[in-house]
């Protein structure tokens, strides 16, 4: 067919050739709906652009995708390292590694394709991920495209595009239908009326080529029943070649099609003829998905069966098939044990690969047809699916399969695996905010085990329980605990274990006011050299927070980003996830309240967070909010209050207590306010110094009793003691300015008063600074600041001046790396700048934010 209204696109795609093959590498975003022309269109790019390689590869249209499946498609082209590591099973990090080594290669300008992304498996958008941070630097061009239609608002692949679209290397491209005139150009002489045509069709190429190709008006306007005219015109040996293609996937190897063209007396010829399906390096491919979708609905059930029968027998011989395609045509063909022998295998490759999502779908799949007596069957299948559920961040579905596990494994009598059950039901529970459940379960974990000889579990099972110890402010007895984990796992030679327990020994140093972090740092040490990841990934993230404890800012942004770079390297989501909540704490109390927003609000708007990760976002937007008397903050402070007080933990419930006795302070309601300290009280006892006078000091400044054991720090205080400069003095050099206006808040003295003032106003504390100039017109002060001028107390949507500047770079078109360089802030600051810019002005895009900010009338801002 005719590539119509693609000229734009072409040219478009040879400018990002050309800035490739000079260094400046390019990810190629092209969206569309199904049939809209996106392979024809780099299919002619292809003819168009000169003394390039290219390799191709695709996602498939499974049920269940094949892990990674475009990397090895791209795999068997190649041979050198990176054609190695695929055929031999290589771990992932190896075979991004050498995907990219083959793609960058000085010797040849590479054109890498990967299409139909809208069915990507996890480990295949981790890829895109990975690439589109390193492209920039390389002299590559990747082409990918998707159906942009087929994508939910849950769709995982929605969260990769949103990040991959702040790449400097990244560039967008959709393919829109075509016109009517086009449509008419390509009726050309035949008796069809273009205008209805494009009408039953909406312009999509896919459909006019069809409806064109098996003959207007009497082929029905469906995909199915044009694909089914075309079809008609060979014959019947070709048609079932075709259906049994159709059944083997979007590519078909010869060698599996070569039997069934035997035993039909049909060639390659005669289905290429079709024009159904076409060459595709040594196999062969459908013209269109969708042309494959049409033509297996046509086969009917019981013959579908038997060709998925047929083609597992032909796999399961050669000895080589990827387990999730055996998987796929053993569910096909109703064959229950082949599914058993062939979807854990798949569940588990996939899980290896990274590939969590696909793995958990494995899993179900084997359950589905597993013999609901085989408990022996039953209970690794509901294990490994929870280890899934629980990775995906999908915690209520953890639960309920490590119950039905729990129960099979007490009916087999296998305590060893019931206590490990129960140790991951324990961290699923508080991962659902429910504390008291959590440290039950650990306790029960404990007490199966301990009845067996010592190994790895019981090592677990005692560092579980003493942190849910810990963490309910039982230190003696949770530190107990935890060294006999420690001890038994420095025995056992388990260096997770042994990194788990000194870094929860650290953070209790760090709460008893003591320097835990050599400790934690030590922990660190020993997950890096044991290779330990997920431990390694706690360390840094307690790292983070021990810093922010000890008012060591400096040191909390550094173990942010080493942590956030080992963490993204790794796709070690659950960890990247605590360090972006670590910081919107940190940026609250250091006053950098937009830059919090803008984290708490990126955070708090991904699906799928568990619940206790939405604490530290929903305090500090709450906090912002409430002090700037903006609306949602109380709804905010609810959720956290709710969710901290399920965690039965006192370092959630009473910093989020305190934050809300601020709040009814600062407007007035001090009973209220004196509720929620009360509230915090039973926990006092079990929190730092420095968490218990965050909340009572909000009675003190009510003038009312405070029989408190733990001694003040000193600027509370000093506080106390009437010094209200000192303690002021105090905060400023902690790095809190909020916390140094709140003690000039309580002065008589005009000058405190007046600073504390303008630094809330410079925050635009808008609560608190009402608070103020009311205590200075109870004082009889003259001239009171009357606050912000209009103009910028309502700036166009509510934008920062610092938003507003990133926005004006935004509409110049400029990456996040240059406007990093503009403004002096780090890229990753940029980042978070430009997510709350477009969440404020209510865009999707950087091209629709750049429009928008004409409208808005800020385009011109200097």
């Amino acid at each position: 067919m005719e590539l119509l209204e693609r000229a734009s696109f072409l040219r478009t795609l040879a400018e990002y050739a050309s800035e490739a093959r000079k260094g400046d590498g390019r990810l190629v975003l092209v969206s569309g709906e199904s049939g809209i022309g996106k392979t024809a269109l780099l299919e002619a790019f292809q003819q168009e652009l000169k003394g390039a390689r290219w390799l191709w590869g695709a996602c498939d249209g499974l049920l269940t995708p094949r892990p990674l499946g475009p990397l090895f498609d791209i795999g068997a082209q190649v041979d050198g390292e990176f054609g190695a590591a695929c055929r031999s099973a290589a771990p992932r990090d190896r075979l991004f590694a050498s995907f990219l080594a083959e793609i960058d290669s000085p010797a040849t300008f590479t054109v890498v394709v990967i299409e139909d992304v809208h069915w990507a498996d996890e480990a295949t958008t981790d890829l895109l991920s990975f690439a589109g941070r390193r492209l920039g630097r390389m002299a590559a061009l990747a082409l990918v495209t998707y159906r942009d239609d087929e994508l939910r608002d849950d769709h995982p692949l929605k969260m990769v595009l949103g990040d991959l679209a702040t790449q400097r290397a990244t560039r967008r491209m959709r393919m829109p239908p075509l016109s009517e005139e086009a449509v008419r150009t390509l009726v050309g002489q035949r008796a069809v009326d273009a205008a209805e045509l494009h009408a039953v069709t909406g312009g999509n190429p896919f459909y006019v080529s069809e409806v064109l190709e098996a003959g207007w008006p009497t082929v029905p306007p469906t995909v199915r029943d044009a694909v089914g005219a075309r079809l008609a015109r060979a014959t019947a040996h070709t048609r079932r070649v075709v259906e049994s293609a159709a059944i083997i996937g979007t590519r078909i190897d010869r060698v599996l099609l070569l039997p069934i063209l035997a035993d039909c007396g049909s060639s390659m010829e005669d289905c290429l003829a079709t024009g159904v399906l076409v060459p595709d390096g040594v196999g062969l491919r459908f013209r269109h998905e969708l042309i494959r979708m049409a033509v297996a609905a046509g086969v009917a059930p019981h013959r579908k069966a038997e060709l998925h029968a047929r083609l597992l027998a032909a796999l399961e011989a050669r000895g080589d098939a990827d387990p999730a395609i055996l998987a796929h045509h053993a569910e096909g063909a109703g064959d229950e044990k082949a599914v058993l022998r062939h979807a854990p295998d798949a569940a588990r490759r996939s899980s290896a690969l990274g590939a969590h999502r696909e793995a958990a779908a494995q899993f179900e799949r084997a359950l589905r047809c597993a013999d609901e007596s085989d408990r022996q069957t039953l209970a690794p299948l509901y294990e490994g699916v929870a280890d899934e559920y629980a990775l995906l961040d999908r915690w209520s579905e953890a639960e309920a399969a490590l119950r039905i596990a729990l129960a099979f494994r007490r009916e087999l009598g296998d305590g060893l695996r019931a206590g490990r059950d129960l140790c991951v039901l324990s961290t699923a529970l508080w991962r659902l905010c429910r504390g008291h459940e959590s440290e039950l379960a650990a306790r029960e974990a404990v007490g199966v085990l301990e009845s067996a000889p010592p190994g790895p579990e019981l090592a677990w099972a005692y560092a579980k329980l003493g942190v849910a110890i810990l963490v309910s402010g039982r230190r003696d007895e949770g530190l107990e605990l935890t060294a006999k984990a420690r001890d038994l796992g420095e025995q056992l030679d388990q260096a997770d274990v042994v990194s788990f327990a000194l870094n929860a020994i650290g953070l209790t140093l760090v709460e008893d006011g003591q320097d835990g972090i050599p400790t934690i740092e030590r922990a660190l040490q020993i997950a890096l050299d044991s290779d330990v990841h997920e431990a390694a990934g706690r360390a840094y993230s307690s790292l983070q927070e021990s810093s922010i404890c000890l008012h060591r800012f400096d040191d909390a942004e550094r173990y942010y980003a080493a942590g956030m770079a080992y963490c993204e390297e790794r796709e070690l989501g659950v960890f990247s996830t605590c360090l972006t909540g670590g910081r919107a704490s940190a940026l609250l109390l250091v006053g950098r309240w937009d830059e919090a927003v803008g984290i708490s609000a990126q955070m708090l708007s991904r699906p799928g967070i568990s619940p206790v990760n939405r604490l530290n976002p929903l305090m500090a937007m709450g906090s912002v909010q409430g002090r700037r008397r903006e609306e949602n903050a109380w709804d905010l402070l609810d959720e956290a209050v709710a969710l901290a007080e399920g965690t039965a933990e006192p370092c959630w419930i009473v910093p989020i207590r305190a934050v809300r006795a601020e709040l009814r302070y600062l407007t007035g309601e001090l009973d209220l306010a004196a509720q929620e300290v009360r509230a915090a009280s039973e926990y006092l006892g079990r929190v730092d110094h420095w968490q218990t006078w965050s909340v009572v000091i909000w009675l003190a400044r009510m003038q009312q009793p405070v029989d408190v054991a733990a001694p003040a720090p000193e600027p509370y205080a000093l506080e106390l003691a009437g010094n209200w400069r000192a303690a002021s003095a105090h905060w400023e050099r902690l790095g809190r300015p909020y916390d140094a206006a709140l003690a000039r808040m309580g002065s008589a003295d005009e000058t405190g008063l007046r600073d504390a003032l303008v630094t809330l106003e410079a925050l635009a504390a808008r609560t608190t600074a009402a608070l103020v100039k009311r205590r200075m017109k109870a004082l009889g002060l003259k001239a009171i600041p009357r606050g912000p001028r209009l103009a910028t107390r309502d700036a166009p949507a509510g934008l920062t001046a610092r938003e507003q500047e990133v926005l004006v770079l935004l509409s110049e078109g400029l990456p996040d790396r240059e406007i990093s360089r503009r403004l002096f802030i780090s890229e990753r600051t940029v980042h978070h700048h430009v997510s709350a810019v477009l969440s404020k002005i209510g865009v999707s895009s950087r091209m629709a934010a750049a429009r928008e900010a004409v409208r808005l009338g800020i385009k011109d801002l200097t």
